[in-house]
């Protein structure tokens, strides 16, 4: 019994360890053509499968016709859906112009 609990609980830190935070870059125009950032965050439901709020990175660009857009599941997103156990699954989009 105490074999099968180490065992458990080595695969389950393993593939703790073994993921990752999944991006997604796109480049408008030129892409960006400064430093200036602006976030926000994406609110899903059901392991991200039904949206509730979602950023509209053309509005968050503020007119600019060149940027560049990331939306990533960063560490934090990642555990608040594993603390809600995928109820609650955020991402964040970030825009840099």
């Amino acid at each position: 019994m105490k074999r099968t609990f180490k065992m458990l609980a080595a695969g389950l830190l393993m593939s703790t360890m073994m993921t990752s935070c999944y991006t997604y870059t796109t480049v408008v125009g030129n892409g960006a053509q400064g430093n200036t950032q602006v976030r926000k965050m994406n609110h899903y439901v059901i392991y991200g499968l039904a949206p509730v709020g979602v950023s509209n990175p053309a509005e968050m660009a503020g007119g600019a016709t060149d940027y560049t857009v990331k939306t990533e599941h960063s560490f934090l997103d990642g555990l608040i859906a594993g603390l809600t156990f995928g109820i609650y699954t955020p991402t964040t989009t970030t825009v840099t112009k």
